[in-house]
């Protein structure tokens, strides 16, 4: 049988296990897997892994193995809840060949559902209407992980047996940064010739890239007085206000000068916009009638590929410098930058590697429609396999378009056609045993 009529054949198979897809996916929806309550959803996923009789190794992330690491930074999520049974599958489909090897990467964490009140039904329920389907973690990226068995499933019905390995992963705490989830797994040694991770791009669109990320504080100082004496005191409010200006002209300076079409690919409306400077947290001062004697500016920096980590934050702690040196209280009394958090690098994947080509012409495909290559506005898990390991990766997954918002959903066909993109995949670029 050619590599046409094989690949019709796994995509018609998984057509026809909609139902056996939609069972999966509600019972991953079912489990709260929010960042840090990770088990509940491994659970679901261990029990389909030994249902399709795979070999499964799970452990528990080292940080402090990991702490020398370039990509490593503690994360918030290590911090509220620790690592311990936290853990992290991965299933080995062993190859039947010499073909070179590719992991099938999804994260189980999911975002709070907050308000839940706010949704048209309960978010931990799948709901169907019509092609569409509802609950948290549908789109990002439970579906994907139900795609992901779907193929194992499928190539195991129809008795194809891939040339190299193939690694399905479950990973933790990709909302915090991963660090404990797939960068801890390619620690392990599960190091792949190419990857993929369907988070929801929204096929046949290819992701080839992400953003840097790093998280920053900022404690801008006063002098402290009583409101009825406030002129003898200096508000850090007011001083912080000028340094959040000096940021947001930084911003739109950045915006006006840094470009990279793959950040808006897909939506035209980030263009201009592929980087920003966020400040969403304000602290400060303890009573209305005292003068706050220091404010705290907590902020996100994020940005595509182009610059350095180092880069950004030289240009974020000189703006700040050079508002300051404008003022005469912060002029001797300088605010601090404190670099907390994530700390994310961003990657990009070169456009003629051969798992990049491999996906795009199946989706295409599959989809009936041509792709773009999108990525650069958000961080992923896929820097660590391009940026440390030089592990080629792409971003192949349903369409979602509300992904984190309140009545998330996406579609049955888009995440049918998302395992089938993966099944085609796989076989094309592992090749099929003899």
């Amino acid at each position: 049988m050619n590599a046409s009529s094989t690949r019709e054949r796994v995509c018609q198979s998984i057509a026809d296990r909609e139902e056996r897809l939609l069972e999966t996916l509600e019972r991953l929806v079912a489990a709260k897997s929010v960042t840090g309550n990770e088990p509940v959803g491994q659970r679901v996923m261990l029990a389909e892994f030994d249902r399709l009789g795979l070999a499964v190794d799970t452990w528990e992330p080292d940080p402090e193995a990991l702490a020398d690491h370039p990509g490593y930074f503690r994360t918030s999520s290590y911090d509220e809840h620790g690592y311990e049974g936290r853990e992290n599958a991965v299933a080995t489909v062993p190859g039947a060949g010499d073909g070179p090897t590719l992991a099938l990467s999804g994260h189980i964490d999911v975002v709070p559902a907050d308000p839940e009140s706010a949704w048209e039904g309960d978010p931990w329920t799948l709901r169907r209407d019509g092609d569409r389907v509802y609950g948290r973690g549908v789109s990002d990226m439970k579906g994907g992980l139900a795609a992901m068995l779907l193929v194992v499933e499928t190539l195991q019905a129809e008795g194809i047996e891939l040339a190299g390995d193939l690694y399905v992963q479950s990973t933790i705490e990709e909302e915090a940064g991963g660090v404990g989830g797939v960068l801890s797994a390619l620690e392990r040694g599960y190091v792949p010739d190419a990857a993929i991770v369907p988070e929801p791009f929204g096929l046949p669109n290819v992701g080839i890239a992400s953003a840097g990320v790093m998280f920053f504080d900022v404690a801008v100082p006063g002098k402290k007085a009583h409101a009825a004496w406030g002129h003898q005191g200096v508000s850090a409010f007011d001083k912080a206000c000028l340094v959040n200006r000096a940021l947001g002209d930084l911003n739109d300076d950045r915006q006006a000068r840094i470009d990279f079409p793959p950040a808006y690919g897909a939506d035209p409306d980030l263009e201009g916009h592929v980087t920003n400077i966020n400040v969403g947290v304000v602290e400060g001062g303890d009573w209305p009638a005292s003068v706050p004697a220091e404010v705290t500016l907590k902020g996100r920096v994020g940005w595509p590929p182009g610059e350095s980590r180092a880069d950004v934050r030289e240009e974020i702690e000189g703006t700040i410098a050079a508002a300051a040196a404008d003022d005469e209280w912060l002029a001797e009394n300088p605010p601090t930058v404190e670099w907390v958090g994530w700390n994310a690098a961003p990657h990009e994947v070169p456009r003629d590697a051969d798992i990049v080509a491999t996906v795009e012409r199946n989706a295409e495909r599959i989809c009936g429609d041509a792709g773009t290559y999108v990525g650069g506005n958000a961080a992923l898990d896929e820097r660590f396999f391009q940026r440390y390991y030089d592990v080629p990766v792409v971003t192949a997954g349903p369409y979602g378009p509300n992904l984190h918002g309140v009545d998330e959903y996406t579609t049955v066909t888009s995440l049918l056609e998302t395992a089938q993109t993966l099944a085609c995949s796989a076989i094309g670029y592992c090749g099929v045993a003899e």
